[in-house]
């Protein structure tokens, strides 16, 4: 074998196979949390990102709105069933009211009723779904048994029951869309809690002594966030929309407090005569639903791309 001269060798003769490290540090991606990740694919959706804008208009307007606004929303101005103009700027009604801060202040009761239907409904469904999909068996069966029964009773009818016996106003009327509201929250946690109770890490925490609530609190509710999440977001836009339906019926808040339903009820028997008494609290109505609704699913979306296959 003919022997290598060394000395003819040189570091040209010498070629590096693969990616020289320094390189590949600088090729290499920062990692990036879930999170982060969801955010940046609920960004690139560019519908769900106007919802949350139009909400957060809404939101920032239902705040700031009647605090500088010239009119009070009890206020009767003198000037009936004017048309929306420079000074009223959606008009007044029939009492001389000023629909503009009327209508903001009907956001903050529409969308507060919203938010606290939707967060008690997260509290109970979330616990009852959690307890009845870890502990199985006949507490399963006995709990699920519960909301069954629930379900089979018409929500609107409940609803209406209990706000003819408590009388119109905004406790009764979150206490009313929180009595049956929680079951689907119940039903959606429960399956995700089923999938996830028979993992690797649940059973290894079992395993070492950990309670029930530290196994619910600590392991299968911050998993199953995803789609709690998404179901309190499309909670909220159905509680808005029965109340205002409930307001329409003469059940809402009492006057002169205003919301979006009371006001189109206020507004429907002039739809002929002064019809944006009814336009604008409708609009506002549907323009919220419509936000909600796709911010839920640009939410849904984020967290689980395949659905959108």
């Amino acid at each position: 074998m003919k022997e290598i001269e060394y000395e003819k060798l040189s570091p040209e003769d010498f070629e590096i196979v693969g990616v020289e490290t320094d390189k590949a540090e600088k090729l290499s991606k920062k990692s990036i949390s879930f999170w982060q990740e969801v955010l940046m694919r609920f960004l690139k959706n560019k519908l769900a990102l106007i919802g949350l804008i139009t909400l957060v208009l809404i939101i920032i307007g239902a705040i700031f709105v009647p605090m500088f606004s010239n009119f009070t929303y009890r206020q009767q101005t003198g000037d009936y069933n004017i048309a929306p103009n420079g000074t009223y700027f959606f008009g007044t009604d029939d009492l001389g009211r000023d629909i503009f801060t009327r209508v903001f202040v009907g956001a903050r009761i529409s969308i507060f009723i919203g938010f606290a239907a939707a967060i008690i409904d997260l509290i109970i469904g979330v616990t009852w779904g959690a307890i009845a999909g870890l502990k199985g068996g006949r507490v399963d069966e006995f709990m699920m048994r519960i909301a069954d029964i629930l379900t089979a009773v018409p929500y609107l009818l409940v609803v209406i029951i209990l706000l003819v016996v408590m009388q119109p106003g905004l406790l009764p009327m979150i206490i009313a869309l929180s009595i049956t509201g929680w079951v689907n929250m119940a039903r959606i946690t429960r399956s995700e809690i089923l999938k996830l109770k028979n993992q690797e890490y649940v059973l290894a925490a079992r395993t070492l002594g950990a309670s029930t609530g530290h196994l619910i609190m600590k392991h299968l509710i911050p998993n199953a966030l995803g789609a709690i999440l998404v179901t309190m977001t499309l909670t909220i836009p159905s509680a808005i929309f029965t109340e205002a339906f409930l307001s329409y019926l003469g059940l809402g808040v009492p006057a002169p407090l205003a919301s979006w339903g009371t006001m189109a009820n206020d507004g429907y028997p002039a739809l002929q005569n002064a019809p944006w008494r009814l336009f604008f609290p409708a609009a506002f109505i549907s323009l919220t639903i419509f936000a909600f609704n796709t911010v839920g699913d640009g939410l849904r979306d984020a967290l689980d791309p395949k659905l959108r296959k």
